[in-house]
């Protein structure tokens, strides 16, 4: 047996030796991976009795998502997926062999920043499809001046219309970046239409009446500023015959605890319910990453073509967020952004001397924008390999609630075992080897009511600095 000696000097008891005596002093398990999860926090919540959600809607005139998607081959070549040219409307009822027979006919070129890609002094009669890039869709205005359209990016097509006519893109579209575009010739719709009857028929009724339905809803006929005793016209509101219906989604895992432990290792802190508390805030954030990012019900991919806006130099300026808000002007709640994202727009808002209003939310400040508050989530992904600068991301604008037609949570009304609303903590008892399982649960969608409910500014990028020297 040894023992140590205290040091020649020393004169009383050292720090080591009584912290053998002490009580520490501990805090509860940390986790890096928590975040606000304002998304959560800020939506109406709507509790479902039968965990089934209907959306009844007046009839509308919407197809799909309104852009047609490409993918690459073995060559390395970008091809149209044909089943996407029903975006076009009179398309829509077209034979699958005849679509891929049109998708085949596209021809691929590269277009390089600043190129015109259609206009007065390109080929007459095309349909184009952006699959890579972003360009500029520009017109004459009413008095001779150059007018901003709208800006285009992947999976944005033009201009059908011209196509069908064989007649020049009554507009010019010009490369703001490196774009990839596939281009159809008027000659191949032509050549499939004088084989099709009904093609033809339905080819020549677009012709005649533009762009097909100005309205996107069913028409309800009205009269209004007459006098005397005209017959009035008669209508009904048509709804749409298969409503959408949102099913509750789930987070789940089982989460196991030695009895050993639970039993003899409980004090001061308790080990159950620390395992359960982060197990919870992981299922929470999942939750939030699966109501913007889900195939199905996210958020992000249930934005209507209307409803998209690309950004015109890539950072997110001014300018780009006002656009936003043109397209959620009733009652817009908040915008939803990556931190990058936020910053970027602030650098921006510098450079051009109108710094964002701050207000105060859950006790920290926020930047605005029109006085919206605007929200970090890191939930809205950069896309970027790990060897390049941070790529570009999306920013959300929504109006939330049932009565406004916005952006609403669901969740069940009650759940066995319930700890908080949606979220259950059920015990599975003792296996063999004294473990205790705890099936953990969570059930959530979300559904926005309308398609003006919410917008997105598409290809934000966040790298862009300036030098203020």
């Amino acid at each position: 047996m040894t023992t140590e000696t205290a040091p020649q000097n020393q004169r009383s008891l050292s720090t080591s030796a009584a912290r053998n005596l002490a009580t520490t002093t501990k805090t509860a398990p940390q986790m890096l991976g928590i975040t606000p999860r304002y998304l959560l926090r800020v939506l109406p919540w709507v509790d479902l009795e039968a965990g089934v959600y209907r959306v009844n809607r007046r009839r509308g005139f919407i197809l799909g998502d309104g852009l047609i998607g490409t993918f690459t081959d073995g060559g390395g070549e970008a091809r149209v997926i044909a089943e996407d040219l029903r975006e076009i409307v009179f398309l829509r009822d077209l034979d699958s062999s005849m679509l891929s027979a049109l998708a085949n006919g596209f021809v691929q070129r590269e277009v390089e920043p600043g190129e015109l890609i259609a206009g007065a002094d390109t080929p007459p009669g095309q349909l184009h499809v952006i699959t890579f890039g972003r360009a500029e869709k520009r017109a004459t205005g009413q008095y001779g001046e150059d007018a901003l359209l709208s800006v285009l990016g992947d999976g944005d097509y033009f201009d059908d219309g011209a196509w069908v006519r064989g007649e020049p893109t009554p507009y010019q579209v010009r490369a703001l970046t490196p774009c990839t575009v596939l281009s159809l010739e008027h000659r191949m719709l032509a050549e499939l239409a004088d084989r099709e009857p009904a093609l033809r028929a339905r080819l020549d009724a677009y012709a005649a009446d533009g762009q097909g339905p100005a309205d996107r809803e069913h028409p309800i006929d009205l009269t209004s500023g007459h006098s005397g005793e005209p017959e009035l016209p008669q209508t009904f509101v048509d709804y749409e015959e298969s409503p959408r219906e949102y099913e509750l989604s789930i987070a789940q895992t089982v989460l196991k605890v030695h009895t050993r432990v639970s039993d003899i290792y409980n004090s001061s802190i308790d080990q159950v319910q620390a395992q359960l508390r982060l197990t919870t805030e992981a299922l929470r954030e999942r939750q939030e990453w699966e109501m913007l990012n889900h195939p199905e019900y996210g958020l992000l991919n249930n934005v209507v073509p209307t409803q998209r806006v690309h950004t015109r130099k890539g950072s997110p300026t001014p300018d780009d967020m006002d656009e936003l808000l043109t397209r959620v002007w009733k009652q817009p709640a908040f915008f939803l952004a990556h931190p990058r994202a936020i910053a970027a727009f602030g650098r921006e808002c510098t450079r051009r001397g109108v710094p964002p209003q701050i207000v105060e939310l859950f006790g920290s400040p926020f930047l605005t924008w029109r006085g919206v508050p605007l929200l970090p989530s890191d939930k809205l992904d950069l896309r970027g390999s790990s060897n390049s600068a941070p790529g570009t991301t999306n920013i959300l604008l929504m109006r939330v609630g049932e009565a406004e037609q916005g952006v609403v949570g669901l969740r069940p009304s009650s759940v066995p075992d319930e700890v908080e609303p949606g979220l259950s903590v059920r015990p599975m008892g003792v296996d063999r080897r004294a473990i205790t399982s705890y099936l953990v649960t969570s059930y959530f969608s979300t559904a926005a009511l309308v398609d003006d409910a919410v917008a997105v500014l598409q290809n934000v990028e966040v790298s862009n600095y300036y030098d203020y020297s």
